[in-house]
């Protein structure tokens, strides 16, 4: 078996690694998007979540501004490093509203927050380390 095939598949697996990025940012972008278009033509159930854990709801539109301009930034590529740093942060603090452990379809949610955070943490990571020095 030849390892030298084995030892340097960058040809092959940058890419890869590439697209693989790219389709990664897309997903994160589908779900702030989603939640942008959520709270603009549904408004009514985050501002009824916001009000029951004392939030003033107009909190609303500048959710709505930060999932819609992350979302874009996540698709266009554009500073990634920071952006997706606001949006994990951005995860983690709304995960709260979901923190309910009599609730496991709402403890399923708050879980999911924190991964989408762990997700969006690694991105800006990679996006430091692989910028040029």
């Amino acid at each position: 078996m030849n390892t030298a095939v084995l030892m340097k598949p960058a040809r092959f697996v940058r890419p890869l690694a590439s697209v693989g990025m790219f389709a990664g940012r897309l997903c994160l972008a589908a779900l702030f998007l989603a939640g942008a278009l959520q709270k603009a033509f549904a408004p009514e159930v985050v501002e009824h979540l916001l009000a029951a854990q004392g939030y003033a709801p107009a909190l609303i539109w500048p959710a709505l501004i930060l999932s819609a301009f992350g979302a874009a930034c996540l698709i266009m590529g554009l500073w990634l490093a920071p952006v997706a740093l606001v949006l994990a942060l951005y995860s983690i603090a709304t995960s709260v509203f979901h923190f309910i452990p009599d609730d496991p379809v709402q403890m399923s949610i708050f879980l999911k927050n924190w991964a989408i955070a762990g997700g969006l943490v690694m991105l800006s990571a990679h996006e430091v380390l692989s910028a040029p020095e």
